[in-house]
């Protein structure tokens, strides 16, 4: 874990690419992100540049889908072998969705990619012939985040991914804390009295405010059918009644929901990532209002939007497991 008060050796802003220089000197790694629609690799070497940076369609086959991505993990890191011989990888690092337990590298449960009590970890150590570290992909996320994005600098600090679901990763005194694997589900508080949310609760933030949530309960509202958040902050902006209430609804409960964690946590800063921070001052500002309007005696968190995007993930993967080498080598 890095040292807060010292600065990131680097800051990433926006989305990678193959060549980009990222991480500074260290080992070669892949690194893996799995979703439940893309899954996106990356191979890092020795400098820290990205070798190669892919997405590929996440492969669903019922409950076979853990067999069917695990083969599609060790399938990539063949083909980079193949295609980058020149880098020599002595680790790989695995992110999944879901319940996840990072001690163990049980995938516990994903109830959209249909596994239960997956050994991860395991499996694609005897696949790849290489040091596995596993994880959960917010936290892996939230990691880089904290490390070279928008989080870096601060002790006490929540990075909240907001997206098709809600969850979090949690830095306590500069230390990732992860609650045997279920720390960070805030997307599973209950902040309304509906709608019902697929864990099987009602009014969980996730059903509420999640950007698929938003598009959906419009859709539920008025018989349309936008396909996203943007579509229905687009129609609030322009007046339109019912999509100025989902969008203020939603706004309320997420607000209801940093309120709790702030009272609970007292970080110094949220940081806000996923689809839902493209939204950009549109959620940022009022959001920020209502969180105020809200507290009282409690420290005021800066809410900030996450910088390094959609490819923090892979470089989360790469990060831990370079940190897992690291580990091993001053052990021996």
């Amino acid at each position: 874990m890095n040292d807060p008060s010292s600065p990131a050796p680097l800051r990433i802003s926006g989305p990678l690419a193959p060549g980009s220089a990222v991480l500074g000197p260290g080992s070669a790694v892949l690194a893996f992100d799995v979703g439940g629609t893309d899954m996106k690799a990356a191979l890092v070497d020795g400098s820290g540049t990205i070798s190669a940076l892919e997405r590929i369609r996440t492969p669903h086959d019922g409950e076979r889908t853990a067999d069917a991505v695990l083969a599609a993990v060790a399938g990539t890191a063949e083909r980079f072998a193949l295609e980058h011989p020149e880098v020599v990888p002595v680790a790989a690092g695995l992110l999944v969705p879901g319940h996840v337990d990072d001690e163990s590298g049980v995938g516990i449960l994903s109830e959209n990619l249909h596994w239960r009590n997956v050994p991860f970890r395991d499996r694609l150590e005897s696949l790849i012939d290489l040091p596995v570290v596993f994880s959960h992909d917010v936290r892996g996320a939230g990691e880089a985040e904290y490390r070279l994005g928008a989080a870096a600098g601060f002790s006490d600090v929540v990075v909240m991914a907001i997206g098709t679901g809600v969850a979090g990763a949690i830095f306590i005194g500069g230390t990732l804390y992860t609650g045997g694997g279920m720390a960070g589900e805030m997307g599973h508080s209950r902040v309304a009295d509906g709608p019902a949310c697929a864990c099987g609760g009602i009014g969980c933030l996730e059903a509420v405010a999640s950007a698929s949530a938003i598009a959906r309960r419009y859709n539920a509202r008025t018989g349309a059918s936008v396909a996203g958040a943007k579509e229905v902050l687009s129609r609030a902006q322009a007046g339109d009644p019912d999509a100025v209430w989902v969008w203020e609804t939603a706004l309320d409960a997420l607000a209801l929901d940093l309120s709790h964690t702030v009272a609970l946590l007292a970080p110094e800063a949220i940081v806000i990532a996923g689809g839902l921070s493209q939204a950009g001052p549109a959620l940022f500002e009022p959001l920020a209002r209502r969180l105020d309007d809200i507290l009282t005696f409690h420290r005021r968190p800066q809410l900030l939007r996450a910088t390094i995007g959609e490819d923090a993930g892979v470089i989360g993967a790469a990060l831990r497991a370079r940190d897992l080498i690291a580990s091993r080598e001053l052990t021996t």
